[in-house]
């Protein structure tokens, strides 16, 4: 479900995006309007400022079964003079992260893994990038003396940014389908069936499943 934070500075938000170019608007607004799968939890808060003259951000919790398996941000960024280091007007940065077998993280292969999971889902959902970058991290964690009953935890954890080619019309919304996937796969959770898309957040309560075409 969409839920606002901070209201107090909503209006300072929506007079700095009504002063916006249309492009940007436009986008937000599809950002506004996108369906998410049931097991995540969108919340929109305020855009880090002084990187981009424009930004938008929101952030997900990935729940299943009540519990937190994961979670991620995404950040929205426009420059509509174009910025060198983007190549473009349009970059996108994210940070996931999310619980992992202990086991995960003694496997080499596991940062091309996890980097590849960005890279696929922006490739199978269509979405024109370029200039990706990022890292990707795993930790663990053992506990001793008081603590010592506690489990092994294993994290990973995915920061990475790229150039949206959305300047001409195109649709931000594969972007954001590879970016929820990115962060489901992260977080352990299987691709939704074939013919099962999801619904959109702001009609759907919390916890329903997505529908058939």
């Amino acid at each position: 479900m969409w839920v606002r934070r901070h209201r107090l500075s909503d209006v300072g938000v929506n007079q700095e995006r009504a002063s916006a170019p249309d492009g940007f608007r436009k986008v937000v607004a599809e950002l506004q309007s996108a369906s998410w799968r049931p097991e995540l939890q969108i919340e929109e808060i305020p855009a880090p400022q002084r990187i981009a003259p424009h930004a938008a951000a929101i952030t997900a919790d990935v729940m299943v079964g009540g519990d937190e398996v994961g979670s991620g941000r995404l950040v929205l960024l426009h420059d509509p003079a174009g910025n060198a280091a983007w190549g473009g007007t349009f970059r996108l940065v994210t940070f996931a992260r999310a619980e992992v077998d202990p086991e995960m993280v003694t496997d080499p292969l596991l940062g091309s893994v996890g980097w590849s999971w960005l890279i696929d889902a922006l490739t199978d959902n269509k979405a024109g990038f370029h200039s990706p970058s990022g890292t990707v991290t795993s930790v663990s964690s053992e506990s001793f003396g008081g603590m010592a009953e506690e489990p092994p935890r294993a994290e990973v954890e995915i920061r990475a940014s790229w150039t949206a080619e959305i300047e001409d019309g195109e649709p931000l919304t594969p972007h954001l389908t590879a970016w929820a996937e990115m962060l489901c796969t992260t977080a352990g959770l299987p691709p939704l069936p074939d013919g099962v898309v999801p619904i959109p957040s702001r009609r759907t309560p919390a916890g329903r499943s997505g529908r058939k075409r």
